[in-house]
């Protein structure tokens, strides 16, 4: 089955940052918006795009992502010419079986590109939120003459320490390339978003695992930019890394602001609905004369009684009277009590809350085990949590999944 585009997506991160979320399940596989999930923008954009062959590049806890991903028929990757297949490591007995890096990814299955003898090949990101036509980047590519073409967005350049920085010509080809500069030069970052000539890439990547090269930003750009014809294309719209607790919370509230530019219902994203038949057979969300919801996603199957504002709450969240949540984000299968006070936290899956509880209240002091991970005041709960009644947990706390909590006070910066 020729094809003269192919998509390889990894999805291999293990998420650290974004801690006690990323435990349990693969970083693209994290809920997002209430009823997707992180991967799910990508692989929409992959399927709006009419590329219709994709390798899921995955390692760390694949379970969840490989049963949400299914077949592919969410985004119409099944069929008789359309394919999603999922290309874990080759595991064997040695731990340098496993994914050493982004490259080396891509460079462990090389023999799946050249099952489908593509011209181009598209590498992307799976824990990216935002919206792209992919054609627009393939006639770009094509129409330079390029070998190689990275997706730029523009950051501020007080954040561009934390990503790839690209210095570009007025014809839009790439002169330098720092990886996490301390002091850059430019605002121009890489989005993780590459489209290569198949047999270029697969001449780079065989050049570069010999000399122990793992990762596209480190190792193959670089070597590329001295041989190659390398270009940048600029991206201008809505774009974010979702890799931190902050940066998930903060693009979960983006959902609520119209002037965000992040517009879900209009970019068509797909997601799989019938996991384990649950969310497609949910009955519509039932709102209570006691309830009152402002600015708020409020997905199938949630009972609400009391008042939830500016939140997200995945199907199946339960809200009793005179409870009120607020600036939050709730995952599947959640039920909270009366008489709860629940601000800025991100609550995963199962959580069963007493009644007369307060969460996310109290002095803003970062967590005193996880600081770098969680300092904003937001709180995490984590999966299958169970809280008994009258019971008071601060700010940026942080609690691992599956305990029990039945003492009184949890400290602001604590983590149990």
């Amino acid at each position: 089955m020729n094809k003269n585009i192919i998509a390889l997506l990894l999805a291999g991160g293990a998420g650290s940052r974004l801690n006690i979320l990323a435990r349990q399940r693969a970083k693209p596989a994290i809920p997002f918006g209430a009823i997707y999930r992180i991967i799910d923008f990508t692989m929409s954009n992959i399927a709006n795009s009419n590329i219709d062959v994709v390798g899921i590049l995955t390692q760390y806890k694949p379970l969840s992502l490989m049963g949400h991903i299914d077949s592919g028929r969410p985004w119409d990757l099944c069929g008789r010419t359309r394919l999603v297949e999922i290309l874990p490591p080759k595991t064997g007995e040695e731990i340098s079986d496993w994914y050493k890096g982004t490259s080396d990814a891509v460079y462990q299955n090389l023999e799946f590109i050249e099952d489908f003898c593509p011209e181009l090949v598209l590498v992307v990101s799976g824990d990216h939120i935002y919206n792209m036509n992919y054609n627009k980047l393939i006639a770009y590519h094509i129409k330079k003459k390029a070998d190689a073409t990275l997706c730029l967005i523009q950051v501020p350049i007080k954040d561009a320490h934390h990503f790839g920085i690209a210095e570009i010509s007025e014809e839009g080809e790439i002169q330098k390339w720092t990886e996490k500069p301390k002091k850059p030069k430019s605002n121009l970052a890489s989005m993780g978003i590459y489209i290569f000539s198949k047999e270029i890439l697969i001449h780079v990547l065989n050049q570069v695992a010999k000399k122990g090269g793992v990762d596209f930003a480190k190792d193959v750009i670089p070597v590329m930019l001295n041989k190659n014809r390398v270009f940048g294309f600029n991206f201008s719209g809505y774009w974010r890394d979702v890799g931190t607790i902050d940066a998930y919370w903060n693009t979960n509230m983006d959902i609520l602001k119209k002037e965000s530019g992040l517009r879900i219902k209009d970019w068509q994203i797909k997601t799989n609905h019938f996991v384990k038949g649950k969310i497609g057979d949910s009955p519509s969300a039932y709102f209570s004369r006691s309830s009152k919801v402002s600015n708020s996603i409020i997905a199938r199957g949630c009972i609400i009684e009391g008042n939830v504002q500016n939140s997200i709450l995945s199907p199946g969240v339960k809200v009793h009277r005179n409870t009120a949540v607020s600036d939050s984000v709730v995952f599947h299968d959640t039920i909270i009590g009366s008489n709860v006070v629940i601000n800025k936290c991100i609550i995963d899956k199962s959580v069963d809350i007493g009644n007369s509880v307060v969460i996310g209240v109290g002095k803003s002091i970062p967590n005193k085990t996880f600081p770098n991970h969680l300092s904003t005041g937001i709180t995490l709960i984590g999966k299958k949590v169970s809280i008994a009644s009258n019971i008071n947990i601060g700010r940026n706390c942080i609690i691992n999944p599956g305990v029990h909590l039945n003492k009184s006070e949890y400290e602001s910066g604590t983590t149990y």
